[in-house]
């Protein structure tokens, strides 16, 4: 074996290392992934660099470079555009690109496109519809980098600024009719949207899919359509008026602003659909309230619109923290009403026998019963654990740990705890049964688990404010 020494190497030779490294990344990569996923280290100084003005503003995404006359025309790219039909003309492995002339206004705020050839069925194709900026490259599927959204119709993902989609819709074929538009109205209605972002919703022959929140670039959300593959053909139709049902046509009353976590479930206004896998027990759906019950807002109902294949869905009350992969009720510091069985859990994976079972039609309730002095400190943003103890009939209490296994703040002497309050739960209006707890610092967060295919229910988070 040769032990000559090894000498370290100098600066020009990593920077050429790197160099080289991330040129065989990028040419690894599928092309129309681009520079996006792996732009080059901001030190080495490739030709045509400005270090300095790179220092100052770090890189965020890629922009095209537009000639002042092309800022107003439809932009496009390996398609060929004959009449309102958007064909696509290109290499394997490249996407076939359509960006309009005119962002969505208040004026014309949705469009849609026909699908008249689709290869989706086969695998990782399908036209993608959804925004972006008018600056969007070219080499990429809309929602694939930042200031863009796109649903991909082929595998019904949506894809929010990285190459990386989530669960959202079903697939659509040759005939079906996709549309994508912006709430304006929404927005001009709620000030507690932040004033870059905007509701983008999706629909299929008519009927919405659902509603996401987007950033909105200035100059607006253009329009855009992304092709695949041949035969992959489209219809563009610029100048649509959508008119919503009036069982999808929700505010966002109860949108995505009144929500702290939502795991595997779906939001479209007041409606939560469970989007998981449904095939386990780890694959519980979540969806946990942003705030609190208090005195003022004590009671939140849902409403069954699809039991799913299995109706596992439940609702109750959880501590801030609970675990997002656990069905309200099995683990410490929650309690819960399940429709599949109509059991109560309490901070365990057994129920006890509570009231009937639940499916499509019912509407199912929980609520708080706090005591005439009790102060309400639902503003309140302290964190803690939350840990409840049961009290059945007056009887003797039992309390429970948190997950951790862990001594827990609350274990302490010095530790207070919090008021005797009673939860209870309804069934189409009618109350079921109550249970008498201790509510500690942090609060009751109204919490809703799903957990099979296809299951869908409404909420009302302030029922009774009306």
């Amino acid at each position: 074996m040769d032990h000559r020494l090894i000498q370290p190497a100098s600066r020009d030779q990593i920077v050429a290392i790197i160099r080289q490294r991330a040129e065989r990344a990028n040419r690894d990569l599928p092309a129309h992934l681009g520079q996006a996923l792996f732009p080059a280290p901001a030190f080495i100084d490739f030709p045509g660099r400005d270090r300095a003005r790179e220092a100052d503003r770090p890189p965020v995404y890629r922009q095209a470079a537009l000639a002042p006359e092309e800022e107003v025309k439809p932009r496009t790219e390996r398609l060929a555009v004959v009449g309102s039909s958007l064909q696509y003309k290109g290499e394997r492995g490249l996407p076939g690109l359509y960006i309009a002339s005119l962002p969505l206004t208040v004026d014309k705020p949705y469009y849609e496109v026909e699908i008249t050839k689709s290869e989706g069925s086969s695998g990782g194709g399908g036209p993608v519809i959804g925004l972006c900026s008018h600056r969007y490259p070219l080499d990429l599927l809309p929602g694939w980098t930042a200031e863009s959204v796109g649903y991909h119709t082929g595998d019904g993902k949506l894809y929010k600024g990285r190459p990386r989609g989530q669960p959202f819709g079903p697939r659509c074929e040759a005939g079906d009719r996709v549309g994508c538009g912006v709430k304006f109205e929404v927005v001009a209605k709620n000030s507690g949207l932040h004033a870059s972002m905007v509701p983008v919703f999706f629909t299929k022959n008519g009927k919405e899919l659902g509603t996401q929140l987007i950033p909105c670039p200035p100059g607006g959300l253009f329009p855009a359509i992304g092709l695949q593959r041949e035969p992959e053909e489209v219809v563009l139709s610029l100048d649509l008026r959508w008119a919503p049902e009036e069982d999808i046509a929700m505010s966002v009353d109860c949108g995505e602003e009144e929500w702290r976590r939502l795991h595997d479930i779906r939001l479209n206004g007041q409606m939560l659909e469970y989007v998981g896998r449904g095939k386990s027990l780890i694959d519980v759906g979540l969806a946990q309230a942003k705030t609190p019950l208090s005195t003022r807002s004590h009671y939140f109902e849902i409403e069954i619109l699809d039991p799913g294949s299995s109706c596992y869905i439940a609702i109750g009350l959880a501590r801030k923290d609970y675990p997002r992969n656990r069905h309200p009720g099995w683990n410490k510091g929650s309690i819960a009403y399940h429709a599949d069985d109509g059991k109560v859990f309490m901070g365990s994976g057994v129920g006890d026998p509570f009231g009937p079972s639940c499916n499509k039609g019912d509407v199912m309730g929980c609520g708080v019963l706090f005591p005439r002095d009790f102060e309400s400190k639902s503003d309140s943003e302290e964190e803690g654990e939350l840990v409840v103890r049961l009290v059945e009939n007056q009887g003797d209490t039992e309390e429970y740990e948190t997950d951790s296994g862990e001594e827990e703040e609350w274990w302490r002497p010095d530790v207070k705890q919090g008021d005797k309050v009673q939860v209870y739960f309804t069934r189409n209006g009618k109350i079921i049964g109550k249970k008498e707890v201790l509510l500690p610092k942090g609060g009751f967060y109204p919490t809703v688990g799903m957990m099979s295919s296809q299951e869908k229910v409404r909420v009302e988070l302030k029922p009774l404010s009306g």
